[in-house]
């Protein structure tokens, strides 16, 4: 039986629909509650969440902080966009209710046992929550439509590629008039899941030498930006630049974007729907309520952009504090609900595919 203080919880997330959206489709994915489509109605929860992490979710965050506290003026949200190892660590040490990460926790570094640790009686648990396709954005004028293929990319981000005229550049763009300027190559300076999700794909689509990580490989040079909006301010800012950030930063940048080719050598357009393609095709690997993905950077589907990242939030199933438990579980379910999740689609996310969002709504059902 729930306790009062989950269902007070409960109350308050019935409706922030009309604040956000209108029109939702009135179909439950099943294994969701009506409430958890719907989102949060005013209640009488109050407190603080303390959350920290990913800034490819920073705009997300946002507005569904402006949402979720507009029907709940008892709480207050603090999200830090720090990063996303930043965000695990904080999350690791017990200083934040929840983490924002590019990518789940990592196997290999073992951050699954350190974070099960954290939560004590129960485990930790990678919930996808944002769609945030991966832009590579350039500042060339005069060159619109810029078209690169995963090995082109490679090439420029591992300072080999290094004048804009290169043969293998005018390869991917044979009607482009291309200038020999310099290329000015950015990446992220912090460690970052969206650096991660990039170099995963250049790993898994071109002869990239290193190893994926949230830390740019020192070895591939180029010139560091902390941050997304540094990355983005680089940008815009140089002529001859490119970078990589979320399309969120690329559209509030008007940053120019590429096309890049997918596994099939179709050079795709990025846009909300063609990176939604290859999200809907990724595969869980997590076990219950762990909702870990695992993404086809190689995807050959027709009209797939192969460049995106799921942005998760990381928190216990069990063993946070009961008051966090339900601030928590409060907000998560307004985020996954058809309001938070069509909320994304004008701020430059995709919403997660129908199948997908489901599972997190009866996961988030179950924090604890």
């Amino acid at each position: 039986m729930k306790s009062a203080g989950r269902l007070a919880a409960t109350v308050a997330i019935a409706g922030v629909l009309s604040l956000v959206a209108c029109g939702t489709d009135d179909n439950i994915t099943s294994g969701a509650s009506a409430a958890a489509a719907q989102g949060p109605t005013p209640g009488g929860l109050s407190g603080t969440i303390n959350a920290a992490g990913s800034s490819a979710q920073a705009n997300a965050m946002a507005e569904w902080k402006k949402a979720f506290q507009s029907s709940n003026p008892g709480v207050s949200v603090n999200y830090q966009p720090s990063g996303s190892g930043a965000g695990i660590q904080a999350f690791i040490q017990g200083t934040v209710a929840f983490a924002g990460s590019d990518s789940a926790l990592n196997d290999e570094k073992g951050e699954p046992a350190q974070a099960d640790a954290r939560c004590a009686t129960g485990k930790a648990i990678n919930l996808p929550m944002v769609t945030g396709p991966v832009a590579v954005v350039y500042n060339l004028p005069g060159v619109d439509g810029l078209q690169l293929s995963p090995k082109t990319l490679a090439g420029v981000f591992n300072s080999e590629i290094t004048k804009w005229d290169d043969p293998a550049v005018k390869a991917d763009n044979p009607d482009a008039q291309l200038p020999s300027t310099a290329i000015q190559a950015f990446h992220r300076s912090d460690e970052s899941g969206t650096s991660d999700n990039f170099t995963k794909f250049l790993k898994a689509t071109s002869d990239w030498p290193y190893e994926a990580a949230k830390a740019w490989p020192a070895e591939a040079r180029g010139q560091g930006a902390k941050g997304s909006d540094g990355i983005a301010a680089a940008v815009r800012g140089t002529e001859g630049a490119i970078g990589y950030v979320e399309l969120s930063f690329a559209e509030n940048s008007q940053l120019q974007k590429a096309k890049v080719a997918n596994g099939s050598g179709e050079f795709v357009e990025l846009t909300p729907e063609s990176a939604g393609k290859t999200v809907e095709a990724a595969e869980i690997v997590g076990s219950g309520n762990d909702l870990k993905l695992k993404i086809d950077y190689a995807t050959d589907a027709p009209g797939a952009y192969p460049i995106v990242l799921v942005t998760y939030e990381i928190t216990c199933e069990k063993g946070l504090p009961a008051a966090d438990a339900d601030l928590v579980r409060s907000f998560l379910t307004y985020t996954a609900s058809d309001a938070g999740q069509q909320a994304l689609s004008g701020l430059g996310y995709a919403p997660l595919p129908d199948g997908l969002v489901g599972k997190v709504r009866a996961a988030v059902d179950a924090i604890s």
